[in-house]
């Protein structure tokens, strides 16, 4: 028989945080910056712990050379050839510490690559649990909350991600493990209630989508400039890299065209400025205490809307 989970599973658009007495003076005392160990590899990672996904439109070259400027961590496309890796580190060495790649040197590490792609990203706490166990060090968190992801449509699987995030990171630091929330931030506030719900890391593509560092051209559509953004299970995606939707799947993701929003220095700015803004509402003098200091309301709406009287 199937069966129901009656429990309450809660989005970031379900709450908001509580303030409380700080003692922080300035937004400028917050320090945004962590350190973590691994626990499989014992490899240490400083850096602020904000990701921009591997999605082709948002995991470039260009956006990894803004980014690191603020010690921001991109993972890489997996479209580049060898030869524009080698390229891109040659001449841009010091951004290397703050991306990532993901591959393997021999046949075998690059068919168990695929297994894990092709399994996709984790909802619940045994799952994050087993993967650890197996090796792994920091574990994707989220399941169709992405803006261009329709798994949940197409598949009816998914979970809310706040509520994901809240039971994945329980179970990865019970062992001394990693997670990253991977999806479902609109805003910069949805982006601290991930930190302040537990992640380790935290993954945006659709909020850095449209920038001069994502790839495509900005054209005119309607009068406005636009970018093309989508997922890498769309139509597109798939038309583009292995030639279409193969008969035995459905396409995943959608293709919007998003606002062309210029140089991303200044979304990543506004981020962070309203990172440290959390912080300070909640007495976090560091990015690592916010989830020690969190506690979320429910809310039925995230913000007051303005209603103009007509003259």
């Amino acid at each position: 028989m199937p069966r129901v989970d009656a429990d309450l599973k809660l989005d970031f658009k379900d709450v908001l945080f509580r303030p409380k007495r700080s003692s922080l003076k300035s937004r400028s005392e917050v320090d945004l910056a962590r350190t973590f160990t691994f626990r499989n590899s014992k490899q240490t990672y400083h850096g602020i712990p904000i990701i921009a996904a591997n999605m082709d439109t948002t995991g470039t070259f260009e956006m990894a050379r803004v980014l690191s400027k603020h010690t921001l961590f991109t993972a890489m496309q997996k479209h580049y050839s060898l030869d524009e890796w080698k390229t891109f580190a040659v001449n841009h060495p010091e951004c290397l510490e703050h991306i990532a790649a993901s591959s393997g040197s021999g046949k075998a590490d690059l068919e168990r690559l695929c297994e894990i792609l092709e399994a996709g990203n984790v909802v619940t706490g045994e799952m994050v649990e087993e993967l650890i166990l197996s090796g792994a060090d920091i574990i994707k968190v989220g399941i169709g909350p992405g803006s261009v992801c329709t798994t949940r449509i197409k598949t009816g699987v998914g979970y809310p991600q706040l509520s994901a995030v809240i039971e994945c990171a329980d179970s990865a630091h019970g062992l001394k493990g990693h997670i990253i929330s991977d999806g479902g931030c609109s805003c910069p506030g949805d982006v601290a209630k991930a930190f302040g719900a537990g992640a380790d890391f935290v993954m945006m593509g659709g909020m850095l989508a449209g920038h001069d560092q994502c790839l495509g051209e900005v054209v005119q559509k309607d009068g406005k400039k636009v970018k093309l953004f989508y997922g890498m299970s769309s139509d597109t995606a798939m038309k583009k890299y292995v030639g279409g939707v193969a008969e035995y799947r459905a396409s995943e993701g959608r293709t919007v065209e998003v606002p062309y929003r210029g140089d991303v220095e200044n979304t990543i700015r506004d981020i962070l400025g309203g990172l440290r803004s959390t912080c300070t509402y909640v007495g976090a003098a560091k990015l690592k205490e916010l989830s020690r200091r969190t506690t979320f309301i429910r809310v039925t709406q995230q913000a007051k809307i303005k209603y103009a009287r007509a003259c």
